[in-house]
């Protein structure tokens, strides 16, 4: 009797994409109502409303300043445009970067590549999340993807606060440098293209 010698086809599993994949995937195809924004922040998508009106006198008051201080230069405050790094994605309440983006896009056409940018501002939102967002999470996020400076307006931090933070590590996700001052004291970034300009109370004060 002869013993016939079958070839055996190994079984190969489809490959299962990882979760930053399957997430930028999910986060590109939400089509989300009015009002409501959606980013990739430490390995989840996270939606969130638009902010209050305290929220928007904040951030107008400092990108009204910033326009002014970078007046003729070549790097210029935005707000509500995509900031991206290794299928993250981010919406900072403001941030600056050079005036033509066209020089940092992102390889997929859908914002700017992080790495071009030179500061973010958050404002801190009155929520339990909203806080641990701003003050935790995206801290470590804009650290890892080595954003110069990173600018916290906190209403909810004592009486108020303003932190500048710099020298981020991205192997460790910190920044090494942190100035916290409250409201009332000025601040001064310390680096990029807004170094020397001063936050006070002409941003932060409540009239």
């Amino acid at each position: 009797m002869t013993a016939l010698a079958h070839e055996v086809t190994p079984v190969v599993d489809n490959p299962v994409p990882d979760l930053d994949e399957v997430l930028w995937q999910a986060w590109k195809a939400m089509d989300l109502p009015e009002g409501y924004r959606a980013e990739i922040i430490e390995g989840a998508i996270e939606v969130s409303p638009t902010g209050r009106r305290r929220h928007g006198v904040l951030i107008n008051r400092l990108r009204r300043a910033l326009d002014g201080y970078l007046s003729g230069g070549d790097h210029v405050p935005y707000q509500d445009v995509n900031v991206l790094h290794h299928r993250k994605c981010w919406i900072p309440d403001l941030f600056v970067a050079p005036a033509e983006l066209d020089e940092i896009p992102d390889e997929e056409d859908l914002g700017v590549d992080a790495a071009g940018v030179a500061l973010i501002v958050e404002v801190v939102s009155p929520s339990h999340r909203g806080i641990e967002r701003d003050r935790v999470r995206k801290r470590r996020e804009y650290a890892r993807a080595a954003i110069p400076v990173y600018v916290i307006i906190d209403d909810f931090d004592g009486e108020g606060t303003v932190s500048v933070l710099s020298a981020p590590d991205p192997e460790k996700a910190i920044y090494r440098e942190e100035h916290r001052v409250p409201y009332g004291t000025e601040v001064i970034v310390p680096c990029g293209p807004t170094k020397g300009f001063a936050i006070g109370e002409a941003v932060t004060r409540h009239t």
